[in-house]
């Protein structure tokens, strides 16, 4: 009878699994040549953990060890194929001798997810397979985390990395970072890619921190890999972002918003290590979506206070934004800006606009953002209708409560 898993051992194994899978899986797939192998691979080595480590305790370096595990599981699975099918044993031969040759030194993981990336990043695999690939193979989100990001069934997004998955084998597409003639062809799906798997961690949770510096340890990778002002840009703006993470909530989790957060608290180095990259982007002119976003957070960052911001500066970064890429959220964020510059009813009405579109009629933020703006003129039933709009809408905990907050202040 297998030996009882402790239930703190059993969470642990969990968190690093979220913590690691997506290097190791990266590094297997150098290893292996296979996604799918290294896949199971990688699960039966987590599996493997649970059953030893209760006897071993954790080992001081987990990710080699998980690394070790399934290349050992591979080779068994490609044996006991081979002996399934003999016309295959040749192949097996080589692939065992392959896996066995290849090194795995801690330099070579570092590069492996980058690598990892733009494979699942190539214009063979559409848009929608390359992100909902990507966030399941990089960073370990689950089926089910990733639609319902994206809105849609887990059985559709299943499809979606299913499909990516075959056309990758199938099309052999090669496990590397591609030369400077494809690399700027490819950089627009990487950016959104990366920009994700920041955006899935920009949460306060610890898992969070973790997911947002790894993004951002892409995004360091992309700027060593290629001088151009997007990756400058989306680096900044990561970095802008992260700056404010201490500050974002209180002690006990709860949000805080950022007019209220205390600057003391933001990260200074990080804050001038994004405001140069953003003006190194804007210098070149040849900036988009990113750098402008990022510009619009060093307007933020560099704010002594909230009063002090300039918020017509915002508007016409904002402004600036909708030309290059327009879309109902940033049209959202411009009426923010308006209303803090012009006055609430003008934010009021562009808000109303948007929400009479529909466009953002299941967005929490539009009508978070419509009952701030209807609290500070007094308006407090049209408040509190937004509120509980944006309460019934909201996914994180965070949010909720400090919707619940809002509200209980409103009685």
């Amino acid at each position: 009878m297998p030996t009882p898993v402790p239930e703190q051992l059993s969470q642990a194994v969990e968190t690093l699994y979220r913590a690691e899978s997506g290097r190791v899986l990266a590094t297997l797939v150098r290893l292996l040549g296979d996604l799918d192998l290294a896949e199971e691979a990688m699960h039966e080595a987590f599996a493997a953990a649970l059953v030893s480590w209760p006897q071993t305790g954790i080992p001081e370096k987990p990710r080699p060890w998980l690394i070790s595990t399934a290349r050992f599981k591979a080779i068994d699975r490609i044996r006991r194929r081979a002996r399934v099918d003999l016309t295959q044993q040749d192949h097996a031969l080589s692939l065992e001798a392959q896996i066995n040759e290849t090194p795995f030194d801690d330099e070579a993981i570092e590069d492996d997810r980058l690598r990892l990336i733009f494979t699942c990043c190539h214009p063979a695999v559409p848009p929608e397979g390359q992100v909902a690939l990507t966030l399941r193979e990089i960073c370990g989100l689950t089926t089910e985390e990733i639609a319902s990001a994206f809105l849609v069934t887990p059985a559709t997004l299943a499809q979606r990395i299913v499909r990516a998955k075959a056309l990758i084998r199938d099309k052999k597409i090669p496990y590397q970072v591609p030369d400077s003639q494809e690399l700027s062809v490819r950089l627009a799906a990487v950016l959104q890619v990366v920009y994700l798997i920041f955006n899935e961690g920009y949460p306060t949770e610890t898992q969070g921190a973790a997911l947002s510096r790894e993004a951002i340890r892409l995004g360091r990778l992309l700027h060593e890999l290629l001088q151009e002002p997007e990756v400058k840009g989306l680096l900044g703006l990561m970095l802008l972002q992260e700056s404010r993470r201490a500050a974002r909530a209180s002690p006990d989790g709860d949000l805080i918003l950022l007019e209220q957060q205390d600057r003391s608290l933001w990260n200074t180095e990080q804050i001038a290590e994004g405001i140069s990259l953003t003006e190194s982007a804007l210098l070149s002119r040849r900036f988009g979506a990113y750098t402008l976003q990022a510009a619009i957070a060093a307007v933020h960052a560099e704010s002594p206070s909230a009063a002090a911001t300039d918020w017509r500066q915002i508007a016409l970064l904002y402004d600036r934004l909708l030309r290059i890429q327009p879309s109902p959220v940033v049209e959202l964020n411009r009426a923010v800006a308006i209303a803090m510059f012009e006055g609430p009813e003008q934010g009021l009405r562009l808000i109303d606009d948007l929400l009479a579109r529909e466009h953002l009629s299941r967005y929490q933020h539009a009508h978070s953002a419509r009952a701030d703006l209807c609290r500070r003129l007094g308006r407090i039933p049209e408040a509190r209708a937004s509120y509980e709009m944006a309460l019934a809408l909201a996914r994180q905990e965070p949010d909720r409560r400090f919707l619940t907050r809002r509200l209980e202040e409103l009685k």
